[in-house]
């Protein structure tokens, strides 16, 4: 013969009682525990999280003004190299330039003395031809008056059959062309 024993638990209300959270009859005991819990979740925060929150808000504050100031101090040094490198850049152009003028006076100084030595052998060759031509001038002039009397006594001796001298023809030749 079995026995059944049976046991009721009870739960602190009875059935059809308001739910506990809001029974007025529990409200100072959970009050208590409210503030309880409360302080201790306070002081808990106080004392362990919020300062170490604290501590790594400051420490990435920190990083991040190290960074800004380390960017910072690298834009600095870029636009510094920056100028720089513009400077030596307008630099090499105005020594280029200032080599290119050089060398084009350079140039043109020996383009002028090598043209003065020319125009002065060309002078000169002017002058030696000029000379050539008056000699040949003067001996063609000396030719002409030959030519002339032995023309005039040829033309004569032809004409009136008698002989003509070429001394009588040459002084003819001369009275004319003076």
């Amino acid at each position: 013969m079995a026995t059944t024993t049976e046991t009721t638990e009870t739960t602190g209300h009875e059935e059809g009682g308001a739910f506990p959270p809001l029974d007025s009859s529990t409200f100072p005991s959970q009050l208590f525990w409210l503030v309880i819990f409360f302080a201790a979740l306070y002081l808990l925060m106080s004392r362990l999280v919020l300062p170490r929150l604290a501590a790594i808000i400051a420490a990435r504050k920190g990083q991040i003004d190290g960074d800004l100031a380390r960017a910072q101090a690298l834009k600095d040094e870029t636009e510094a190299a920056l100028k720089a490198y513009e400077k030596s850049l307008s630099d090499a152009r105005a020594n280029a330039n200032a080599i290119a003028l050089d060398t084009r006076n350079k140039v043109t100084a020996e383009i002028d003395g090598e043209q003065a030595k020319l125009d002065g052998e060309l002078a000169a060759k002017i002058k030696a031809a000029e000379e050539k031509l008056a000699k040949a001038k003067a001996k063609a002039m000396e030719s002409v008056n030959d030519i002339a009397a032995d023309s005039a006594s040829d033309i004569v001796s032809q004409l009136t059959g008698a002989k003509v001298l070429k001394t009588a023809a040459a002084k003819a030749v001369a009275s004319v062309k003076n």
